[in-house]
């Protein structure tokens, strides 16, 4: 860290996904917090909507001490309603979740203040935009009152908030305690997030975009707004990797003055023994579940491939990994059976009561069961999309056939009435992970990957494979991780690629798959928050000293 940065006393940071566990805002933020917590011991401090009331949420340690007074105070003043606890992660960083609920009321009235000060446009809101912005602007209330009650201007205080939902509280808190530092960090543009998955190119015709204009013809004016305003006026707006930088600079017209890498902590990756251990299991149970599923009798040289993540077909690329699968069945040149899994959270419905049989029996089946490429009945069978490009692909998992793809349309909770495992738990028992994103600002799931030891491929549209290049590991896939050049228009070459790499990893020797599962942990072992903090501490010192000339500019002594 740079010596004459300047760093904060107190970091306040906030997200919908605090003690939320949503998608990767939730690990860059639980992931982290250790580091920061080293540091700054409760001096950090979470903000997070209260979306549990009456219900016990196991991220959340509440309690009845901490800040007793001031939360009695903040009610009485500001009629704020918080919840004050720790989080249940590493660290165990102090964590404020506010009820955001009555100030529904005035929202037309905190619509207006944001017009009139920053022209932020709530006038064409839907869906969630309320919901967020509340949250939002209470959360700014709620850091407005403790740094009255608490703070002095002699403290250097941090505010940092991430997506467009928490962007009015920054807004509020820049009018009403100029003396706080603000961060805004966009993890994907909201308009670039949208032409990639509404099928426009995104790349090819990213210099002739409009965000203003592209917004209205998609219908986000006002999630585009207030994060296109907000990224304008706070004293140090941030983004996750260049590529996403790139979109900041065309759609909100404004470049990022820091990129906060995602990194990551590899404290719940096994070590020694248990990993090994763990890894058997999840071999067992994955073949077990398969074997059942389509009457097949696969052993442990299966070659098992997955992937996984929030359900975007397109933008996460599990169009393309279809794709290369059908390929690689047509091939027919494997010296191993391939087993692919797609573990993607879709409107599930029941674990299926036939497979359920199955798995209680220690008979060995021979026929497959209906639709034997499916754990879980769907609500909606007729318009998934996985299961209508496996239609179109005549993908049907045919017993003959030594690619077999199987779809886990739901959370791997350990409770799922199949698997009955965790995500992770699962994950380290594959032998190659893929995912193929078209849009993807950095990437978690390729970076958890490797930290678990399952070498990946991924692309060059996605923050993390970027950064892999950067690396200087040219060997693909023998260095852990293929990076495949995908742009708007080369489909069927990534699907090749993809094919290729699956069949190189079939064709490779035991002691040649040992050095890629090595190379890939050396990989994760770069991303460490350790090394990835000090960009964090470059944003902090960007606004401080930004928000230092705001408050000069205002005739307000720092």
């Amino acid at each position: 860290m740079a010596n004459e940065w300047l760093t904060p006393d107190y970091i306040f940071e906030t997200s919908w996904e605090v003690c939320n566990k949503v998608g990767g805002i939730y690990t860059v933020l639980s992931t982290r917090a250790n580091t920061l917590q080293i540091n700054f011991r409760d001096r950090l401090f979470f903000i997070g909507p209260d979306l549990w009331k009456g219900k016990d949420n196991p991220l959340f340690i509440e309690s009845d001490s901490l800040y007793e007074e001031w939360k009695a105070y903040a009610l009485t003043k500001s009629k704020l309603s918080v919840r004050i606890g720790r989080w249940n992660i590493p660290g165990n960083p102090i964590v404020i979740l506010v009820d955001f609920q009555s100030f529904f009321e005035i929202k037309n009235k905190i619509y207006t203040q944001a017009w009139e000060h920053y022209q932020v446009d709530s006038l064409h809101a839907y869906g969630d935009y309320d919901e967020a912005s509340m949250f939002s602007y209470a959360a700014g209330k709620v850091v407005k009152s403790f740094y009255l009650y608490h703070l002095t201007r002699n403290d250097k205080v941090v505010y940092h908030a991430h997506e467009w939902m928490t962007g009015l509280g920054v807004l509020y808190l820049q009018i009403n305690v100029p003396e706080i530092a603000t961060i805004f960090t966009t993890h994907a543009t909201s308009v670039g997030r949208s032409i990639a998955g509404n099928n426009k190119p995104l790349y090819d015709y990213l210099f002739a975009y409009n965000g203003d204009q592209m917004a209205a013809e998609l219908n986000m004016r006002s999630k585009h707004s207030i994060e296109k305003q907000t990224a304008h006026y706070v004293d140090c707006f941030t983004t996750v990797s260049e590529i996403t930088n790139r979109e900041c600079e065309r759609l909100l017209d404004k470049a990022a003055d820091a990129i906060l890498m995602n990194g990551f902590e590899d404290d719940f990756v096994p070590k020694g023994g248990v990993f090994t251990g763990k890894r058997k299991r999840a071999r067992t149970t994955m073949l077990q579940v398969a074997n059942k599923l389509l009457g097949t009798d696969w052993g442990d040289d299966t070659l098992i491939v997955g992937t996984s993540g929030r359900y975007e077909f397109k933008n996460k690329g599990m169009d393309v990994f279809l794709e290369s699968l059908n390929r690689l069945r047509k091939a027919g040149s494997l010296n191993k059976n391939v087993l692919a899994f797609i573990n993607v959270p879709a409107w599930v419905g029941d674990a299926r009561e036939d497979l359920k049989v199955r798995l209680k029996s220690n008979d060995k089946f021979t026929t497959p069961l209906e639709m034997p490429f499916l754990t879980h009945w769907l609500n909606d069978m007729e318009h998934d999309q996985v299961l209508n490009q496996m239609r179109y692909l005549g993908m049907s998992n045919r017993p003959d056939e030594n690619v077999k793809v199987i779809f886990v349309p739901c959370y791997l909770d350990g409770k799922d009435g199949i698997f009955n495992k965790e995500y992770y738990d699962l994950l380290l028992g594959q032998d190659l992970s893929v995912y193929p994103s078209y849009y993807e600002p950095w990437g978690y799931t390729p970076l958890e990957s490797v930290a678990f030891r399952v070498p990946t491929v991924t692309t060059s549209l996605a923050g993390f494979g970027l950064w892999v290049k950067d690396l200087d590991r040219r060997q693909g896939i023998r260095d852990g991780v293929e990076v495949l050049h995908r742009t708007d228009d080369n489909y069927f070459e990534v699907a090749d690629g993809i094919k290729d790499t699956i069949s190189f990893y079939t064709a490779s020797t035991d002691e040649e798959v040992k050095k890629m599962r090595k190379r890939a942990s050396e990989v994760a072992e770069q991303a460490l928050w350790k090394y990835f903090i000090e960009y964090y501490y470059k944003a902090y010192d960007i606004a401080l000293r930004n928000a230092e000339k705001r408050l000069n500019e205002l005739g307000i002594n720092y």
